[in-house]
């Protein structure tokens, strides 16, 4: 495991395609969330991770998504390909858009390997 982070969502914005949530950083800045379908992978966010240098971030390759389900406490996995690196996070998996626009879940686990 190179880096992992549990994120609280409060409430998410449904946009025509995507979703989006306002999250807080390890240092208390406000980062986007944004969720769509396609392709599934992975676009990280740095300041959510500890990623230590540009070497490091070549080497990431896969990442665990988790999530409990609030209303049947079945706990949603999936493993995504990292893409890349961006500004906000950028989640490409269906199900898990569907997941969100029900409000299914509040908290969203990420385990970078």
């Amino acid at each position: 495991m190179k880096s992992q982070v549990l994120l609280n969502i409060h409430q998410f914005e449904i946009g025509q395609s995507y979703v989006t949530a306002k999250i807080q950083n390890r240092f208390s800045e406000t980062v986007t969330l944004n969720i769509q379908g396609g392709q599934p992978g992975i676009e990280l966010q740095e300041s959510l991770f500890k990623i230590k240098n540009s070497e490091n971030q070549n080497s990431l390759q896969f990442a665990y998504i988790r999530a409990s389900l609030i209303q049947t406490g079945k706990i949603f996995v999936r493993k995504l390909p990292v893409i890349g690196l961006r500004d906000w996070l950028l989640i490409y998996e269906d199900t898990l858009v569907e997941l969100s626009v029900k409000d299914s879940y509040d908290e969203l686990e990420i385990i970078v390997v």
